[in-house]
């Protein structure tokens, strides 16, 4: 990717906040840490089905511009829909990162 203008899409990196749970184990909630704006490629949907449950998973491609630091931990939100992390590459000698991500849809 060359062109910055087709970064139309605004989505929140979080990260990861572990905090006691007063029973010996830990809480998972997540904090805001950036707004980026980036272009999203959705690709076909395809079916889960885990324990009696059936959700439908989408995979989508995120670009973002370079120099974001990330780690599988963190998740990207664009209001109530969250993107889980499975992996990133960096393109044009770390001028963009073009992220695969995975979201649930309901």
């Amino acid at each position: 990717m060359s062109d910055p203008g087709k970064l139309t899409t605004r989505l929140t990196l979080e990260a990861p906040v572990e905090s006691d749970d007063g029973q010996g184990g830990v809480v998972r909630n997540y904090a805001a840490q950036a707004v980026l704006w980036a272009q999203l490629a959705p690709h076909p949907a395809r079916d889960r089905v885990t324990a009696d449950d059936s959700r439908a998973v989408q995979r989508v491609s995120i670009t973002l511009r370079g120099g974001v630091a990330l780690s599988r931990a963190h998740r990207f939100s664009d209001g109530a829909r969250i993107y889980r992390i499975v992996s990133w590459r960096a393109r044009d000698r770390g001028a963009w990162l073009e992220i695969d991500a995975e979201t649930e849809l309901t």
